[in-house]
């Protein structure tokens, strides 16, 4: 009997097609009655499962069904979720598969119910019972719970055959795209198939499918999984973009979402940031707290907070958590103490946002806006690592390696890092491949130090290039290789890493294959420098007081190093002093006087410091003190650091603390390491000094890595010992160049007690020191010349000329003449009787 019109169902009835009749233009026929379609890709449908797919007598349901049918599915539509219940529930119980579907629908989505994917789940497999109308619609919908595990346990290979059913049962809805996704990659048990995907794609594109014409445009990119053709990769977006536009004029914010997209900087289309912004904002008047969001992103980047915290304050009190999260990291960025932005921060992430735990915890660890509580910031990046946020695991690999926050656990580090590599994260892969290099903490691995770099290098980490670039450069560590270092650090640069152009540019002024090439080199060094990078000030600094590159410019060299000293670079004090004696020695004392005399602190200090040392003037301690004095009232930490060394040679550490406290508390990396020597010296506080000395260290100070690492090295100043450790300070403090670390570790090598014996690395870098002026090294190579001839007991004069002629000779003579002298035993006894560790500082 025909059912009256107005008691048809309002989905499609299902009638029964010839075998795969809807799929023989996509694959042929593959089966036959009964059969479930598509077995050519996937493993073969489990017994329990094949009820589903069978063609039995459809369910028989009289018009009134179908009108009881329409009458729920209009209470749903009405929000009468209540009576809708009730309805269906009536008539699951007389076995009609339409309710069963219809049923799922509501746990799923959440209408009137808490949403239950597991009891969807349960209610769609009793829709596919029966053939009905709703079949093809219930094993979509099944299929896509089964592809996300969703309430269920995820099944590729039985989502695939839901899916050829939903085709089969020609539901006009995205079954053909779901399943085309499934086949550009294939699935746990589901055998990939492109050129299925492509005509399955392509089917529904020519239908003016959106979605299809924009997976196409994808397919066709550079980086698609078809052939690159950007003329067709643009058709397809234009195509999706003209059929886009009508929907989002009709008002559907989800088409308004997808064109901004299309728009957006790595769009399908030519970016258009206004285009963009339009269709967002459009979305986001019309409520769509997603847009919301997405549209206040791009205010604040175009510098629109006013509208931008408008619409994250509407979208947050809607409850979208990424809009709190965003909202409270801008106010947290913009005024960190009137508390906004923590509340917002607190609110989003106990609603489980991974970006608000981060932001959260990073506030926590550096104090801003919250006392600082490492733990508190450890446990949120915890509840950011639970939801595998690659991030969160990449900082929490930082924390633990950096012992800034807590001591260093590099077992520890690396297993977030692995982790957070895994997910693909590249900061993650960078740091683990920097761990491998560097063998921090344990044995390092070149090979799969480079394979990790190499991949992060390719997700477009720049410090990943310059890592790699560097080691190529250096030679050691990876394998010498100048054209690529050279290539990854000129990327490394384009991608915004400062950094890179300082290890570039001083590797052009000392010559890549013995070739120099100076002007790139001091370009490269003053952008870097200018961009606030405080060790290319140094570095310029010294290569115009050598003239190393550049014409030697002694006045450059004050200036450059005074900028570094400013911006808080340990080692440009030091390094100023040498140039300032320079300067001094040529006469030119008036410009700093005058400058001190005109209020500068920084010039106060240097002339203290001159007075201090005789340099351009004759020295005269009660001026240089006077100076230090004015040069500390005006609060340069510098000058009260001074003022505290001059104190303890002065034998008064009580106020040679007071001064010491007040350097370290304007930043000072040299005080922290005096008065860390100090707590621990006179007992008063080992703990908070070593504490100090190790930030000291941690923050680029060479005299303070020298002291642990001679603490580290013999398990001294109540340390326990840690060769590996103590080895890694010293090598950081002579790779600033500290001439002290340099002989140390040199005398260290050629003891060969600690650390394996190794003649030629010793000698070098007793050379090195020498070189630099350490008296001690110097002397020490001078008694080691006298031993080697039988001449102990002579003067040391004469030991020191020769060593002078052998330092202004040929470089590489040199080493090779301490070489051959350190191979006597004598020579090393008395290097190693000999304490290098005087002029630390």
């Amino acid at each position: 009997m025909q059912r009256p019109h107005h008691l048809r169902p309002l989905v499609t009835p299902w009638r029964q097609l010839p075998a795969c009749a809807g799929l023989a233009l996509l694959v042929g026929c593959a089966s036959s009655g009964g059969t479930p379609p598509g077995e050519n890709h996937a493993t073969a449908l489990p017994a329990q499962y094949s009820h589903w797919f069978e063609g039995n007598v459809e369910a028989d349901m009289s018009g009134d069904d179908w009108s009881r049918v329409n009458y729920a599915q209009q209470l749903i539509e009405e929000g009468n979720y209540t009576r809708a219940q009730d309805q269906l529930r009536q008539m699951i119980n007389l076995g009609f598969p339409p309710a069963s579907y219809h049923m799922g629908r509501m746990y799923e989505n959440g209408l009137g119910v808490e949403r239950d994917p597991a009891e969807a789940a349960r209610h769609y497999a009793e829709a596919l019972a029966l053939p009905s109308s709703s079949r093809g619609h219930a094993s979509l919908n099944l299929a896509k719970l089964y592809l996300e595990g969703d309430g269920v346990a995820r099944n590729d290979a039985l989502a695939y055959y839901l899916l050829w059913q939903a085709i089969d049962e020609e539901v006009e809805r995205d079954a053909e795209i779901t399943l085309a996704e499934l086949m550009v990659e294939g699935g746990d048990g589901v055998q990939a198939d492109p050129r299925l995907a492509h005509r399955l794609y392509r089917r529904a594109a020519e239908r003016g499918d959106s979605r299809a014409q924009l997976a196409l445009a994808e397919a066709y990119r550079a980086d698609g999984w078809l052939v690159d053709d950007p003329e067709r990769s643009r058709q397809y977006a234009e195509q999706a973009a003209a059929g886009l536009q009508a929907e989002a004029e009709a008002g559907d914010t989800g088409a308004m979402q997808r064109l901004a997209r299309l728009y957006g900087d790595d769009g399908l289309l030519d970016g258009d940031p206004q285009q963009r912004l339009d269709w967002l904002l459009a979305a986001a008047e019309s409520g769509e707290p997603g847009a919301q969001t997405q549209a206040a992103r791009l205010l604040l980047e175009s510098g629109d907070e006013a509208q931008a915290i408008s619409l994250l304050e509407t979208a947050a009190g809607h409850g979208d958590i990424d809009a709190m999260a965003l909202l409270g990291d801008h106010l947290l960025q913009r005024s960190a103490h009137d508390g906004q932005g923590i509340a917002w921060l607190e609110r989003a992430a106990e609603r489980g946002s991974a970006d608000a735990a981060i932001s959260l915890a990073r506030a926590y660890l550096d104090g801003n806006g919250i006392a600082g509580d490492p733990q508190q910031a450890i446990a949120l990046l915890e509840q950011a690592a639970e939801q595998d946020d690659g991030f969160a695991l990449a900082l929490l690999g930082e924390l633990y390696l950096s012992d800034e926050h807590l001591p260093s656990q590099p077992l520890q580090a690396v297993d977030y890092l692995q982790r957070g590599h895994e997910l693909g994260h590249p900061y993650a892969t960078m740091q683990l491949g920097e761990v491998y290099l560097e063998g921090r903490g344990m044995a390092g691995n070149p090979r799969q130090a480079e394979t990790l770099l190499r991949e992060a290098a390719r997700q477009g980490q720049a410090s990943a290039k310059r890592l790699l670039g560097e080691a190529y450069l250096e030679g050691e560590t990876l394998d010498y290789h100048p054209s690529r270092g050279e290539r990854l650090l000129r990327e490394a640069i384009e991608a915004g890493d400062t950094t890179a152009m300082t290890v570039l540019g001083e590797a052009y002024l000392e010559g890549i294959e013995g070739e120099l090439q100076p002007e790139w080199g001091i370009d490269l060094l003053e952008d870097a420098a200018r961009q606030g990078d405080d060790y290319a000030m140094v570095v310029m600094g010294r290569a115009y007081r050598h003239g190393d590159g550049v014409e030697r410019d002694l006045q450059q060299s004050a200036y450059w190093l005074r900028q570094a000293e400013d911006a808080g670079h340990e080692s440009a004090g030091d390094a100023l002093m040498y140039t300032q004696r320079d300067l001094g020695a040529a006469g030119n004392i008036e410009a700093l006087v005058s400058a001190a005399e005109d209020g500068h602190p920084g010039a106060m200090a240097d002339l203290g410091r001159a007075y201090l040392e005789g340099q351009g003037v004759a020295a005269n301690a009660d001026q240089a003190r006077a100076w230090l004095q004015r040069a500390d009232r005006a609060g340069h930490p510098g000058a009260a650091a001074s003022l505290g060394r001059l104190q303890l040679e002065a034998g008064d550490e009580a106020a040679a603390r007071d001064y010491l406290e007040r350097a370290v508390a304007g930043g000072h990396g040299g005080a922290q390491a005096d008065l860390g020597e100090l707590l621990i010296d006179s007992g008063d506080d080992p703990e908070r000094g070593m504490q100090l000395l190790t930030q000291a260290a941690d923050a680029g100070h060479s005299g303070a890595r020298l002291q642990l690492g001679q603490a580290y090295l013999h398990g001294d100043e109540g340390l326990p010992q840690d060769t590996q450790r103590g080895l890694d300070y010293l090598q950081e403090a002579v790779d600033n160049g500290h001439p002290g670390a340099q002989a140390v570790l040199g005398r260290e090598y050629l003891r060969g007690e600690v650390l394996e014996y190794d003649a030629t690395r010793g000698s070098d870098l007793l050379l090195a020191a020498a070189e630099q002026g350490h008296a001690s090294a110097r002397l020490a190579l001078a008694e080691a010349y006298l031993a080697a001839n039988g001449l102990e007991s002579a003067n040391n004069e004469q030991a020191l000329i020769w060593l002078e002629g052998v330092i202004e000779g040929d470089s590489q003579l040199a080493s090779q003449t301490l070489r051959q002298l350190l191979t006597e035993d004598s020579a090393r006894d008395a290097i190693g009787s000999r304490d290098l560790s005087a002029a630390i500082r």
